[in-house]
């Protein structure tokens, strides 16, 4: 356990941040390395797992069921002092994340052809997600057990084995993939269901490293499957935190639908574009995304410490280093968007819809990390509805429009990333002042003590 009540603030962010930010890197390279080599197959392929990737929000979306409430429960319970707590919190998060792992498999597998029927921009399209999508199930079941022990770890302060891990499976990702999708060394090419598959095989291996090597790295928490029997007080707490931040990634899941339905007039070209633009922006999210979740336990260690004044100065420093970052990733993706995307495809249709999203989402790239941030800030305080409220501004301000528009006119591309880019400005600046009235909530007002930084 490493106590995040004391010492220097910036140094955890940024000694935390590091760390978590290398295993969010690796754990999104798992769609770059499929995608690399599903791009030899062809757009119909890029464009199918692409869209087939948008059950990743949805799935994430359910993680943070239990994620984000196990998080701020046992950063709180850890600030405080109280590992009887902390070790309960964490072992029913697990009986709740096994229980979602055994939904996702049944409900997938039966109802995977019909999700993937409304995505495709044509059959060939929505069958290329439909195998890449049976082959990539059973990662999908893993993240659950997987979010719930990083979550403990995270919880105490510990960050460092969730990164290895992730890094060692995305390795294995790396040597799987050609030999399953492209028959290297097999001559039995599987295509784009080898792309999931190899997914699979590498996230299921890394949570058996993860849960053997979870009890060797921290001494706060057990794994103690005799304790999981469901308690249902136990659950209601993490759902209570949780079921907002849930559904904040469920609404990434709507926005990103909405986008795949209203493109899907333009042609697999379109999508396929769009899939990898969105997926190199997932990459250069990532140091933003790892500031929020470094900011988390430690505002809610302090929390739970009641050092109000850290707290805040949590965020303040969160909020600085993010746009920091942000800024540098603007100028580097403003200047030459295109050298981003020569990994993944040759075919100018469909590398000029790429770079042309991204040199407009790079309008948003700020903002985001302000999102970011302050979403890490609500799990901190241990409660997530205000994220979930500015999320789902987006339904008005992004969906809404964007349907509408698809239905009454035959837009440009380029419209619907700039009612993006307004839509998410918007967020940001309601998440911003929704954090301030909870700072007034439960922190009261800001003393004049210096907060060492």
């Amino acid at each position: 356990m490493q106590d995040l009540t004391k010492g220097s603030i910036t140094g955890h962010l940024i000694g935390m941040a590091a760390f978590i930010g290398i295993a969010l890197v690796f754990q999104t390279l798992y769609f770059l390395v499929d995608l690399y080599f599903v791009s030899h197959i062809g757009k119909e392929a890029i464009a199918g797992v692409s869209a087939a990737g948008t059950a990743f929000f949805l799935v994430m979306a359910a993680t943070q069921l239990v994620g984000v409430g196990a998080l701020s429960l046992i950063a709180q319970a850890t600030g405080r002092k109280d590992p009887a707590d902390a070790d309960l919190v964490f072992n029913q998060a697990m009986s709740v994340s096994v229980v979602f792992a055994v939904l996702v498999l049944g409900f997938g597998y039966v109802y995977a052809g019909r999700i993937m029927s409304g995505y495709g921009a044509d059959a060939v399209t929505s069958e290329q997600g439909r195998l890449y999508l049976m082959g990539f199930l059973p990662s999908l079941a893993a993240m659950f057990p997987m979010s719930a022990m990083g979550s403990g770890l995270r919880g105490t302060g510990v960050v460092k084995p969730t990164m290895i891990v992730q890094s060692l499976t995305v390795l294995l990702n790396a040597v799987l993939a050609p030999v399953l999708i492209a028959g290297w060394a097999t001559g039995r090419p599987l295509g784009v269901f080898g792309a999931g598959l190899a997914s699979s095989i590498s996230v299921v291996l890394g949570l058996v490293v993860l849960a053997i090597v979870f009890p060797r790295v921290q001494h706060f928490l057990s794994i103690k499957p005799a304790t999981w029997a469901p308690r249902l007080k136990v659950w209601g707490r993490i759902i209570t935190i949780g079921l907002p931040a849930a559904g904040e990634f469920a609404l990434m899941f709507v926005i990103f639908s909405v986008i795949y339905v209203v493109i899907a007039g333009f042609g697999a070209t379109a999508q396929a574009g769009f899939g990898i633009g969105g997926r190199i922006m997932q990459v250069i999210f990532m140091p933003a995304m790892a500031v929020a979740f470094a900011a988390a336990p430690i505002a809610g260690q302090n929390f739970g410490a009641k050092q109000y004044d850290r707290v805040r100065e949590t965020f303040r420093q969160a909020a600085i280093i993010g746009t920091v970052i942000m800024l540098c990733l603007t100028a580097l993706c403003a200047i030459s968007p295109h050298l981003l995307t020569i990994p993944f495809t040759s075919d100018p249709a469909v590398t000029a819809v790429a770079t042309g999203y991204l040199r407009i989402a790079t309008l948003n790239f700020v903002t985001i990390g302000l999102v970011f941030c302050c979403s890490g800030m609500f799990q901190a305080l241990g409660d997530t509805r205000p994220a979930f409220v500015s999320s789902a501004s987006r339904l008005l301000t992004f969906a809404l429009p964007a349907l509408w528009i698809a239905h009454v006119s035959h837009p440009r591309i380029e419209t619907y990333w700039y009612i993006s880019v307004c839509s998410i400005t918007l967020q940001a600046i309601i998440s911003f002042l929704l954090l301030q009235r909870e700072f007034r909530k439960k922190l009261g007002p800001a003393s004049a003590v210096e907060v060492g930084a």
